[in-house]
C-alpha cells in the first residue's frame, strides 16, 4: 500500500519510518510506502518569517519603557540544519522570544531614557548577535532584528512633551525680547537723529533771520541819512507784527488769540522782540567764532 503526499512550495516535509528520521521530502508530490511504517512527520517553512517581541523593561533613570523588537528569521539551508530545526526545538518562536527578552532587559537599564532613542541600533545589533550565536545551533538562520517601537509611559510622554514645549517657549520668549530690545534701540537711535536734524534747522532758520535783517538795516541806512540802526530794527519788527496780526485777522481757521493792542503793549512786544533778535545774533556770531 502507498498513500501520495503533497508538499507545499517553500516548504519541506519530514519523513520518518517506523517513527525514526528517514529523509526530506522537497516540494512536490511523494509516494510513501504506508505499510512499512513509512509516513510523514511534520513540514518546516523554508520562508522568511517575522517575530514581533514587545519587551517591558526599566531604564538606568528607572523609567518603564516598552520597545517592540522585530526579528526575521528562517531554516537554513544544509540537511543538517533543517533536521536540527526539526529535531531540536519544540518552539522556536517561544525560544527567540526568550533570548529577546534576556538581551533587552540587560542591556536597557544601562542607559536613560534619551539615550534608548539614539541607541536602538545598537540594541538591535546586540540582540541580532545574540540570536545568530545561540539559534545557529538549533539550525535557524537570523537574518535581521530591529527596535520597531519605544513606548514609554503615557505620563512619561506628557512629561517630556512638556520639557520640550517649555524650552521652546523660553527661546520664542528670548528672540521675542531681543526683537523688542532692537526696535526700541532703533526708534530711539531715530528720535534722536530727528531731533538733532530738528534743532539744526532751527538754528539754520534762525541765523538765516538774522542774516536778513541785518543786511535789511545796513541797506536801509545807507539809502536814508540821520537814521540809527535801532530806529530801523524797531520799524522793521512793528511791520512783521501788524503782517502777523492781519494773518491772524484773515484766516478763517484760526483761533481766537487775546493779545494786548495798547500803545504800550505795542512797545513792549517791539522790545521782546528785538531783544530776542539781539541775543540770537549774539549766540550765532559765537557759535561762528
Amino acid at each position: 500500500m502507498a498513500c501520495c503526499v503533497c508538499i507545499e512550495q517553500g516548504k519541506i516535509g519530514v519523513v520518518e519510518t517506523c517513527g525514526k528520521f528517514d529523509k526530506m521530502a522537497e516540494p512536490g508530490c511523494h509516494f510513501l510506502c504506508c505499510c512499512c511504517g513509512q509516513g510523514r512527520a511534520g513540514e518546516l517553512s523554508l520562508r522568511i518569517q517575522q517575530l514581533d517581541v514587545a519587551v517591558e523593561t526599566k531604564t538606568m533613570d528607572n523609567v518603564f519603557v516598552t520597545l517592540v523588537v522585530s526579528v526575521q528569521y528562517q531554516v537554513g539551508g544544509p540537511k543538517e540544519q533543517r533536521y536540527d530545526a526539526f529535531y531540536k526545538l519544540t518552539d522556536s518562536k517561544a525560544q527567540i522570544r526568550a533570548y529577546i527578552f534576556d538581551v533587552v532587559r540587560s542591556s536597557v537599564p544601562k542607559i536613560i531614557l534619551d539615550d534608548v532613542f539614539t541607541q536602538k541600533e545598537t540594541i538591535a545589533v546586540s540582540v541580532r548577535n545574540e540570536l545568530a550565536k545561540s539559534m545557529s545551533e538549533f539550525g535557524y538562520v537570523i537574518i535581521q532584528a530591529l527596535v520597531t517601537d519605544i513606548a514609554p509611559d503615557a505620563k512619561v510622554k506628557a512629561a517630556m512633551n512638556d520639557i520640550n514645549a517649555a524650552q521652546r517657549a523660553r527661546i520664542a520668549a528670548q528672540d521675542k525680547a531681543e526683537a523688542e530690545k532692537i526696535m526700541v534701540v532703533k526708534s530711539a537711535e531715530a528720535d534722536a537723529e530727528a531731533k538733532y536734524l530738528a534743532g539744526t534747522g532751527i538754528a539754520r532758520q534762525r541765523q538765516a533771520i538774522v542774516n536778513g535783517l541785518r543786511e535789511s538795516v545796513m541797506h536801509f541806512k545807507e539809502t536814508v541819512d540821520e537814521v540809527s540802526s535801532k530806529d530801523v530794527l524797531s520799524m522793521m519788527m512793528m511791520t512783521q507784527y501788524f503782517d502777523a496780526m492781519r494773518d491772524i485777522g484773515t484766516n478763517a481757521k484760526g483761533s481766537s488769540i487775546f493779545v494786548p493792542h495798547t500803545p504800550g503793549a505795542v512797545a513792549d512786544v517791539q522790545n521782546q522782540i528785538t531783544m530776542g533778535f539781539m541775543a540770537g545774533g549774539a549766540a550765532t556770531q559765537s557759535m561762528q567764532r
